[in-house]
């Protein structure tokens, strides 16, 4: 039997975070249901995702999503459909910095990015969530979106994506721009833009937000910022049903591309 308050969604607006089950995905998730959504909180695993629903209160509601396994995707398109009817706001934050030995340090992590020496298997490994998992949660989930009347993308992406600022000899994060993270995220900024142009015709908004250098399992815990406050801005852009498309913002405002 379906939970009440999920299938009786027609005045509360639907929301899916992908790797909602903790760090910044959490604590969006968690702002969208104390904002009156009913927030589908995406986890590869299911346990994991159940505990922080759990925390969120009755309005989440766990579900199993792998962004590299497209059954997971199929399955959840259905069960959103089944329960919600639609979707008005998809947040894609699922994303791994790595794909080496779990808890490496920031600083292994950049080197182990550079361009003369990544291991493909590695670039392969993390564009696939980072990148293909984007496109192919967004195309699944287009159908949904299409249903809604404010209908809103918004992609968690970095201010290391930024080719313009990292071009920038000044920029503090020069050095650590490497073919692993920071160049997923780069892509990930030219898959918003592709499907913002393209979708406002449809008056679906399309937006990357950056959270800034926020400490989470992303980064081994090594940001500087806590992750309410990284969240604020990916939060912002989400709730903002009339604001623009095709932007690229972070916590001090807009981001160059």
């Amino acid at each position: 039997m379906k939970n009440t308050i999920e299938s009786s969604s027609n005045n509360q607006p639907v929301a899916l975070v992908t790797g909602a089950n903790q760090g910044i995905g959490f604590q969006i998730a968690k702002t969208l249901a104390a904002n009156g959504y009913i927030v589908y909180v995406g986890s590869r695993n299911l346990g994991n995702g159940e505990k922080a629903a759990a925390e969120i209160g009755i309005t989440a509601h766990a579900i199993q999503l792998d962004v590299t396994r497209q059954s997971t995707i199929d399955a959840a398109v259905e069960r959103i459909g089944a329960a919600s009817g639609r979707l008005d706001l998809l947040v894609n934050n699922a994303a791994i910095a790595h794909a080496g030995k779990p808890d490496r340090t920031l600083e292994e992590t950049m080197q182990a990015g550079k361009a003369t020496t990544a291991s493909l298997n590695e670039v392969r490994a993390v564009w696939e969530t980072n990148v293909f998992g984007v496109i192919a949660v967004t195309q699944a989930m287009l159908p949904l979106l299409r249903k809604s009347a404010e209908a809103r993308i918004v992609n968690v992406s970095s201010g290391l994506g930024s080719l313009t600022w990292v071009a920038d000899p000044a920029c503090w994060a020069r050095e650590h721009f490497g073919v692993v993270y920071a160049a997923s995220k780069t892509a990930l900024n030219a898959i918003t833009l592709a499907f913002a142009i393209e979708l406002e015709k449809e008056n679906i908004k399309v937006n990357a937000a950056s959270p800034g250098f926020t400490a989470t399992a992303l980064n081994n815990f090594q940001g500087t910022d806590t992750v309410e406050v990284g969240s604020r801005e990916p939060i912002r852009v989400a709730l903002e049903t009339d604001g623009p498309t095709a932007t690229f913002t972070g916590p001090d405002g807009p981001f160059p591309w």
